[in-house]
């Protein structure tokens, strides 16, 4: 067997992801508003709230919300930065919440307690040397744009969001290199309150409410691309996708143009965003399907002269696609979407596949289709973590997991493929969006906190902290 040779180019961004609403807690501290991962509980209530089947706007007593504390990141980052300095992290993607810089998301006024707190937090970053890689919007709507104005149904969010853009842009362009406008913006179609805040109702159609909020947050995007090639003209701004190859599930013809179709619902978004205009099979399925996305004069020119700089992406597992109705009823999950079950492929504890040449597969896909830099912004393993009783915490899955995934990684770079960095999701233990546990664990530092927030929030180094302190230090060449 031929010797492993990794290919990861000098200033590789090696680090991790976070983001404000599964981190930081401190939910109303600092002038912040409320928000909409605010009102998810944990169990099966969330799912449905995360579908936007919203029954309140409200929160409710005797109710636990994990994101209210989360990790507690907020009075304790300078903590957290010092350890993935440690680790030798060369980057943290994090996002800023926008209810902390306008608390309604209308406000006329920024709150500069908020527009502090991110401050200190990129200060302390680039004290240690890590860029830190902000998405503007993660999963994190406020409140009041929701009752007011309904979310991204309403046109009016374009206006805030773009406010909101060149608040941050101005503000920190002489700290943040690396931006991203919506994280994972297909979940939209998937996950609608969760991903843009959008409640839907009965009497709508459901498919063109959520492709006419797509298209607000599509222009929302490329008006903030601009802003920021404006603001701060040696900055990078890209997309996020939540992405991961769909494989027929056989070499039929109906299975290979299905694979293509599931697919398609995702590129969508960033066929937009990178290339600058409505593909034509979406405008086939609009027309046949009696879509009539309202645009205003001037949102095409938006598009085509605003595309984003590089593809960032999330990829924790590729999928299956049939169109057998016997094959169809073989369901797993895996972040959001559920797929076929793979019959090739493990699956971690909570049934999402484990694919780490789909990793080279998605990131070919993505580099051919668009000819852009790519950037791997999520990517890990959720497991439950024993900690021992001397504090240890001996996570050899994850490694493996991490390991196999690099190694394809390096692979795709052979093949041509470029690709800015790579931050794991999450380095340290948080809430898990899907799920709202804590016992989904995908850290190298273990937090001690369970799913009913009870714990110490003590951080403790795994043996996996010590393992990609490793590979970051030798740039990759231990694999």
């Amino acid at each position: 067997m031929s010797k492993f040779q990794s290919t990861f180019p000098e200033n590789f961004l090696w680090g991790g992801a976070i983001a404000a609403n599964q981190a930081e807690g401190a939910y109303l501290e600092g002038g912040k508003g409320l928000t909409t991962v605010d009102l998810l509980p944990t169990g099966k209530e969330r799912f449905s709230f995360m579908l936007g089947k919203v029954d309140s706007l409200k929160l409710k007593d005797g109710v636990y919300y994990p994101s209210h504390e989360a990790i507690d990141f907020y009075h304790r980052y300078k903590e957290d930065i010092a350890l993935f300095a440690e680790m030798g992290f060369k980057c943290l993607r994090l996002s800023i919440a926008w209810s902390r810089v306008f608390p309604n998301g209308d406000d006329e006024i920024p709150n500069e307690a908020g527009l502090q707190f991110y401050d200190d937090v990129f200060d302390e970053l680039l004290k240690y040397n890590i860029e830190p890689v902000v998405t503007t919007c993660h999963f994190d709507v406020p409140i009041h744009l929701v009752e007011k104005y309904g979310s991204w149904k309403n046109r009016a969010m374009i206006g805030f969001y773009e406010n909101y853009t060149r608040t941050i842009f101005d503000r920190y362009k002489n700290k943040v290199k690396y931006w991203m406008t919506f994280n994972e913006i297909n979940m939209l179609l998937h996950a609608p309150f969760i991903g843009a805040g959008i409640i839907v109702n009965e009497e709508e159609n459901k498919e063109q409410v959520l492709y006419q909020a797509a298209h607000h947050q599509l222009v929302a995007s490329a008006l903030a691309v601009k802003a920021c090639h404006e603001i701060s003209p040696n900055a990078q701004i890209g997309c996020m996708l939540a992405a991961g190859a769909t494989y027929p599930y056989t070499c039929h013809p109906n299975d290979i143009w299905e694979a293509i179709d599931k697919d398609r619902e995702s590129f969508f978004f960033i066929d937009v965003q990178s290339r600058g205009e409505y593909p034509g099979y979406a405008k086939r399925y609009f027309k046949e399907n009696n879509l009539q996305i309202a645009m205003e004069k001037g949102d095409e020119e938006i598009l085509k002269n605003n595309t984003v700089d590089y593809i960032g992406f999330s990829y924790y597992a590729s999928r299956c696609a049939s169109t057998d109705p016997e094959v169809l009823s073989q369901l797993t999950e895996g972040n959001i979407f559920a797929s076929i079950k793979n019959p090739y492929l493990k699956a971690s504890e909570w049934g999402w596949q484990i694919d780490p040449k789909g990793l080279r597969i998605t990131c070919n896909h993505l580099h051919e289709r668009y000819q852009k830099p790519l950037f791997i912004v999520e990517n890990g393993l959720g497991a439950i973590d024993v900690l021992e009783e001397d504090d240890t915490i001996s996570d050899d899955y994850r490694i493996d997991y991490l390991k196999a995934h690099f190694i394809e990684m390096s692979e795709a770079i052979k093949d041509g493929v470029e690709i800015i960095g790579y931050t794991s999701w999450g380095p340290i233990d948080l809430v898990s969006a899907g799920t709202g546990e804590m016992k989904k664990r995908y850290g190298y530092i273990y937090v001690d906190k369970d799913n009913e927030g009870k714990g110490t929030l003590r951080r403790i180094k795994k043996k996996s902290f010590y393992w990609y302190q490793q590979v970051i230090q030798a740039n990759g060449e231990n694999l």
